[in-house]
């Protein structure tokens, strides 16, 4: 039995063999979420955090890999509050296929998965987003065709987000390149971590011009995260001159694309032009979580070709 908490759950292999069954069509990777008379098993999806794209996702791809998916607010399973973590965890195995869970503390997830039964996916955390770097990494690589050598950067807060991509990116082969404001970087210990994950490069400045420039993918978040907003007005400050705007694009690759995992600000931490022009793949981006979701689904239920 597997589980999904964080991009390094997986190794290079697993992660090219997932990007592969992302691409392939849902029916040729059968129902693994169903009985063997073909009824649907449950898939617990429980969202303490509100989602757009990982609730659609997910509950479509449970359903295209022949399962049931049961939508579960956070306050309905109350984790610490109404019972503990762990006896929400066994609990659920009896009832389901599989967990999911997009919580605030990683903490959660990780203690899920201790007490589980059935595979655990980390639908995101304070910590991680695997989700969304699967669907990212699949997103260049349907662009570049790989992304071994490729320049990838990023500008802004280096949050859950941005360590799950440069997982992805370090353990496929790209130079991954960080432009953080003071006080929101990776720690040294951060970077020598993602160093020694694969074949790829790391390194960080405060100048996103340093980062961009050459770059193949250019990606970047919103400035202010759910659980944030007491900090907005301090954090518009810090980040004012990260923004992705046409100047900054102008830097990267003659055929650089631009990512961001969505919802975005525009006029903030990217301009309208750039994310509505030609070069942005936010679309395909957003289109691809659901991919890449059934295609890590799919791998944790078994299926290898």
């Amino acid at each position: 039995m597997r589980h999904l908490l964080n991009i390094t759950d997986l190794t290079v292999g697993e992660i090219k063999l997932v990007l592969e069954l992302s691409q392939r069509d849902p029916a040729s990777l059968g129902r693994p979420l169903a009985e063997s008379d073909g009824t649907p098993k449950g898939a617990a999806l429980i969202f303490e955090k509100p989602s757009n794209r990982t609730r659609h996702s997910m509950e479509i791809a449970v359903v295209q890999l022949g399962g049931h998916p049961v939508y579960t607010r956070g306050e309905e399973v109350g984790f610490d509050t109404r019972e503990p973590v762990e006896d929400i965890a066994r609990i659920m195995s009896g009832y389901h296929g599989l967990i999911a869970a997009r919580v605030f503390k990683h903490d959660v997830v990780t203690r899920l998965a201790a007490t589980s039964s059935v595979p655990v996916v980390n639908m995101l955390s304070d910590e991680s987003h695997p989700l969304q770097g699967l669907a990212d990494a699949l997103t260049m690589v349907q662009e570049f065709g790989s992304l071994d050598g490729k320049t990838v950067a990023y500008v802004g807060d280096y949050n859950n987000v941005a360590r799950s991509l440069g997982e992805v990116c370090v353990m496929l082969g790209a130079h991954y390149r960080l432009a953080c404001p003071a006080g929101y970087k990776a720690s040294d210990a951060e970077l020598s971590r993602i160093a020694a994950l694969g074949s790829g490069s790391i390194n960080q400045s405060s100048d996103p011009q340093l980062a961009v420039v050459g770059a193949h993918a250019v990606h970047t978040d919103t400035w202010v995260s759910m659980g944030q907003e007491a900090e907005k007005a301090e954090r518009l400050q810090i980040f004012g001159s990260y923004a992705v705007t046409t100047d900054l694009m102008s830097k990267a690759d003659s055929q650089g694309i631009f990512m961001h995992c969505l919802p975005a600000y525009r006029g903030y931490e990217v301009a309208a032009e750039v994310i509505d022009g030609s070069a942005s793949r936010v679309i395909r981006q957003g289109h691809n979580r659901l991919h890449a979701s059934r295609g890590v689904l799919a791998f944790m239920l078994g299926v290898s070709q």
